[in-house]
């Protein structure tokens, strides 16, 4: 298992999570009921251009999940763009109602786009778990490639596996899945949008606000 060490899950979890996910939750008053497409499409970053991070809400998930981030992050002398995997509630990441005495030491994780599998990496913070494909400078980072296929894809699954075993069932290959509708509102668009925020021309990433963020270390 891998963590994040440092005062970014502090930073992210609240800039990020309490204003851009919280505004999301607002917009969206109806989730509890029927929301639309629409509604559950990416959010940018507002009033900046390129946007520096995008927000999009689960069509359904099993999990304790509140949103994912798309996010523009330092890595040395470079951008990258991370997933970040916001939680509901405190704790670690688990299907809705299970014992957290039951999880596993070695999860794993993919990204199902459109019936393409790639696996990804997982690396905990305090109130977000990275899902990256690649590593830059000892950052979590998402490759070009995935990058195409979440901008042009559909139907993106998450899915986990989080629990562990302990009687002589067999185990099964994942336990724990959330659905992000990426044809949804803007869609493609959006996602090109912070793809742009890597490149050198672009403005500073949306940690550059909190420098201790860059110093975030990764420990494996």
């Amino acid at each position: 298992m891998a963590t994040i060490e440092g005062g970014r899950q502090q930073n992210m979890g609240r800039a990020v999570l309490a204003s851009l996910v919280g505004v999301l939750l607002l917009a969206g008053s109806a989730l509890a009921e029927d929301v639309s497409r629409q509604d559950r499409g990416w959010k940018l970053e507002p009033g900046v251009n390129p946007p520096s991070y995008a927000v999009i809400e689960p069509a359904s998930s099993n999990l304790n999940t509140e949103a994912l981030v798309l996010t523009c992050e330092p890595a040395g002398d470079r951008r990258v763009l991370q997933f970040q995997l916001y939680l509901s509630e405190s704790g670690p990441l688990m299907p809705v109602g299970a014992d957290p005495r039951t999880l596993r030491h070695d999860p794993r994780a993919e990204m199902v786009i459109d019936g393409h599998v790639y696996p990804v990496g997982m690396y905990f913070a305090e109130d977000f778990v990275v899902l990256a494909d690649a590593v830059t400078d000892r950052v979590p980072s998402v490759s070009n490639q995935l990058l195409d296929s979440v901008e042009h894809g559909k139907t993106m699954v998450l899915r986990f596996s989080l629990l562990a075993r302990h009687d002589d069932k067999p185990q099964p290959s994942f336990d724990g899945e959330a659905t992000i509708d990426l044809g949804a509102a803007h869609g493609g668009a959006a996602v090109a949008s912070v793809r742009r925020c890597v490149e050198p021309e672009a403005r500073p990433s949306a940690s550059a606000a909190f420098p201790q963020l860059a110093q975030a270390d990764v420990r494996h």
